[in-house]
């Protein structure tokens, strides 16, 4: 059975819908890496060098969710998503050495939750941004202008 056309067309707009919902979690998640207590707790899970790294990689969360907002080197951003989500997920989330009940379930969550955005970061980063992003702008072809000869 053929698909209709306005069908087609509005799928476009789910892609770019999610895309958009999907990148805002970063963008707003970065500004709180610039946060003494952000740093802190970072360094109370034992990463090193704390005021250095937690800042740049709110700089790096704050990258790849713009790019994927925007659709600008969405691959790139989406690998940098990807960067900023694994060490995190593993050094801020090890649920496996809470032992308070209710923290080791937070903890849980938030573990597989990360685990989660970095599938759908993947995703990205194979797929791309989709119809309605700027690097599917950049990728059309510019129209050459060709002057009307006078008669």
């Amino acid at each position: 059975m053929p698909q209709s056309r306005s069908r087609v067309d509005d799928t476009r707009y789910l892609a770019f819908a999610g895309r958009q919902l999907f990148s805002v979690i970063f963008i707003i998640a970065s500004a709180g890496h610039f946060t003494s207590g952000t740093i802190a707790l970072a360094a109370q899970h034992g990463v090193p060098m704390a005021s250095l790294l937690v800042p740049v990689s709110g700089l790096i969360a704050l990258a790849g969710g713009l790019s994927l907002l925007f659709g600008y080197r969405a691959k790139l951003g989406a690998c940098l998503l990807v960067l900023f989500l694994v060490p995190v997920t593993f050094t801020i989330h090890n649920f496996w050495t809470v032992a308070d009940p209710v923290m080791f379930q937070i903890q849980l969550t938030m573990f597989i939750r990360n685990v989660l955005l970095i599938g759908g970061a993947l995703v990205f980063a194979y797929y791309g941004a989709g119809e309605l992003s700027l690097d599917a702008y950049m990728a059309r072809p510019v129209m050459e202008l060709v002057p009307i000869p006078n008669s």
